[in-house]
C-alpha cells in the first residue's frame, strides 16, 4: 500500500457510566487509558492526532495533535473521522488514517499492517465475528463521500457507509495477557469493565 498511515483516536466525550468524567482519562495501570492506546498506536502509525470536543487542555499533555469535529452538532464517530480525514490531508505522504477507540486499550499491535494487507481500499477489524467499526484503515480519497453522507443527514451509522464505501473486513483473533485469553477489541464502558481491564493488565506484567 502506497502512503503512509497516521492514527486517529476518537476520545469521544463524557461518559454517565462512568460518573460524568471522559473514560479515556481515568487511571488504568497507574496511567490514563488514553495512554495505553497511544503507546499501542505509536509504533502503527504517525502522526497522531486526538479527536475530541471537551477542553483541549485535558489532553495537551500527551504528546499528539488535538482535532475537534468540523461539522456542527455532535454526530458520533463518524464526525470524528471525517475531522481526522481532514487533518491528515494536510500531512505530506499521508494515504490513509487509522482510527481507533480511546477506550479500548488492548487493540492488536499489528492492527495497521493487517488491515493494510486489503490494498490500499482500506479495511475494518472484527473478532469473534463481531465488527469493530471505530477501528478501520481509512483512505483519505474517501472523505468527500463521507461528509456527502454525514451531510445527507440520512444515517449516522458507522457500519452504513463502511458497507457504501466497501471496505474490506480483517478479523483478529483472541490474545493472551498472562492466562487470561482476551477479545483485543474489548472496550470499557463501565467500572466493571475498567476493573476487568485492571485484572488483565496485572495479569500481563
Amino acid at each position: 500500500m502506497a502512503g503512509q498511515i497516521a492514527g486517529l483516536i476518537l476520545a469521544g466525550g463524557r461518559s454517565s457510566r462512568m460518573g460524568g468524567t471522559d473514560k479515556t482519562l481515568l487511571p488504568l495501570g497507574g496511567r490514563p487509558m488514553i495512554r495505553h492506546v497511544l503507546d499501542r498506536l505509536r509504533p502503527q502509525a504517525a502522526p497522531i492526532a486526538i479527536n475530541t470536543n471537551a477542553d483541549p487542555a485535558l489532553f495537551t499533555s500527551f504528546g499528539a495533535e488535538i482535532i475537534a469535529d468540523t461539522i456542527a452538532g455532535y454526530q458520533g464517530p463518524l464526525a470524528g473521522i471525517l475531522a481526522g480525514m481532514e487533518w491528515a490531508a494536510q500531512k505530506p505522504g499521508s494515504s490513509h488514517v487509522l482510527s481507533v477507540a480511546g477506550d479500548t486499550p488492548f487493540f492488536p499491535a499489528d492492527l495497521a499492517k493487517q488491515l493494510a494487507s486489503c490494498g490500499s481500499r482500506g479495511a475494518v477489524a472484527a473478532s469473534n465475528g463481531r465488527v469493530h467499526p471505530t477501528f478501520a484503515l481509512w483512505p483519505l480519497s474517501l472523505r468527500d463521500a463521507l461528509a456527502a453522507f454525514l451531510e445527507s443527514g440520512d444515517t449516522r451509522r458507522v457500519m452504513t457507509f463502511i458497507e457504501q464505501a466497501g471496505l474490506g473486513v480483517v478479523e483478529f483473533p483472541n490474545e493472551q495477557f498472562g492466562a487470561r485469553t482476551v477479545d483485543p477489541f474489548f472496550n470499557i464502558n463501565t467500572p466493571e469493565d475498567l476493573a476487568e481491564a485492571e485484572r488483565i493488565l496485572d495479569g500481563a506484567n
